[in-house]
């Protein structure tokens, strides 16, 4: 799916994305700011090509906001903080993910509702991060809370739209 979203919107990565894009390859193992502009360039079949001047002052935002640590050998790992946001994340995805399976499959129709969707929890996505840093764990909550919220109720209406669907055929 990664792969056919990079053909779809060409070297234009939503803003906020290479935040997180960072976040979910430290999970994994650190790694130095060219291993990461590296294995962007790598992930996305060299049609993503994130500059230096994007990731450095982006982990350095990550450093000051207590996310990441840089390691002796001057490699970049998650803190608990950072592994918790990341867990968080994820969970978010999955959500998104399940959503976005059912709307493709609804074909066109479908298909335009997820690229709307998309490019709202892209606006979404950009401004929590860019605020992120300021946010309160009740704010933190309560904006988790809304999204999963709203995205229940995308999924009632898709069930609703689908059951129509299947009793006109």
């Amino acid at each position: 799916m990664i792969s056919e979203w990079f053909q779809r919107v060409g070297s234009s990565v939503p803003r906020g994305f290479s935040r997180y894009f960072i976040l979910e390859l430290l999970k994994k193992k650190a790694h130095t700011g060219k291993e990461i502009i590296n294995y962007a360039v790598e992930q996305s079949n060299g049609i993503w090509k994130p500059s230096p001047g994007l990731i450095y002052p982006l982990l350095g935002r990550l450093l000051d906001e207590g996310l990441i640590e840089e390691t002796k050998d001057g490699r970049y790992q998650l803190t608990k903080k950072g592994a918790e946001t990341a867990q968080d994340v994820d969970k978010v995805n999955e959500i998104v993910k399940k959503q976005l399976d059912v709307l493709f499959r609804l074909g066109n129709v479908g298909r335009f509702v997820a690229i709307d969707i998309l490019e709202k929890i892209s606006t979404m996505g950009s401004i929590l991060s860019s605020n992120f840093a300021n946010l309160t764990e009740d704010e933190t909550k309560k904006y988790k809370e809304f999204l999963e919220l709203e995205l229940e109720k995308i999924q009632d209406k898709d069930v609703k739209k689908k059951g129509k669907e299947i009793k006109i055929e």
